[in-house]
């Protein structure tokens, strides 16, 4: 195990790693290396993050470490499965086919214990139904019941799942409006009434613009 003036120095290397995005490619052996058993959790937190990232940019780059990175869904520690939820989903935004493998795992992540890997998750899967909302199109029920999750963040964040595949795939979210409305209208929280009252609005837009181009 690394001591911490170690850890601090791997930290620093990190950080920098980060900011030179120019150089982001051939880093990424470097960074996936720091997942390794003998570094800190900090460290492979970090590491876990800066991959998510770089995959975002080079998905086939990363491709020979997303295993490893999916094994910390199941890390006894939150933060390591909080960021191994979102390398994830950024990694899937952009080649949805790598992540597939894992995409069962990543949808239990919403049963998490920690209010902050369930955050992870709502975030994760908005970022891969940017690009793929055919995943999620019988999911739906799932970010429903996240509207009422005992955890804040979690409550404020999952409406927004609405909103992106509203924007997509707007007749997956029809059937919701009218139970969203309820939450617009009468949740005490007021981010939950203003992410629930936006994704109701995109999606009447969407259809109010499919309709119209089917009429025409």
């Amino acid at each position: 195990m690394p001591n911490k003036t170690t850890d601090k120095t791997i930290l620093k290397e990190l950080r920098a790693i980060t900011k030179d995005k120019a150089n982001w490619k051939t880093a990424i052996d470097d960074v996936a290396a720091k997942l390794g058993k003998q570094y800190s959790e900090d460290v492979k937190a970090k590491a876990l993050w800066l991959l998510g990232e770089m995959g975002l940019h080079y998905p086939s780059h990363i491709q020979p470490y997303i295993k490893q990175m999916a094994d910390y869904l199941r890390d006894d520690n939150p933060k390591l499965r909080e960021r191994s939820v979102n390398a994830l989903g950024r990694i899937g935004r952009t080649d949805k086919t790598l992540i597939l493998p894992y995409f069962d795992t990543l949808m239990d992540m919403r049963c998490d214990t920690e209010e902050a890997v369930r955050l992870a998750f709502v975030w994760a899967c908005e970022n891969i139904a940017t690009n793929a909302p055919e995943f999620f199109c019988d999911k739906l029920d799932l970010f429903y019941a996240l509207i009422s999750d005992k955890g804040e963040r979690v409550r404020i964040e999952a409406p927004e799942m609405f909103r992106v595949m509203g924007k997509r795939l707007p007749y997956s979210v029809e059937p919701y409006l009218k139970k969203l409305e309820r939450f617009s209208e009468h949740d005490p929280h007021p981010v939950v009434r203003i992410h629930t009252s936006g994704a109701i609005r995109i999606t009447k837009k969407v259809l109010e613009k499919s309709k119209h181009a089917a009429n025409e």
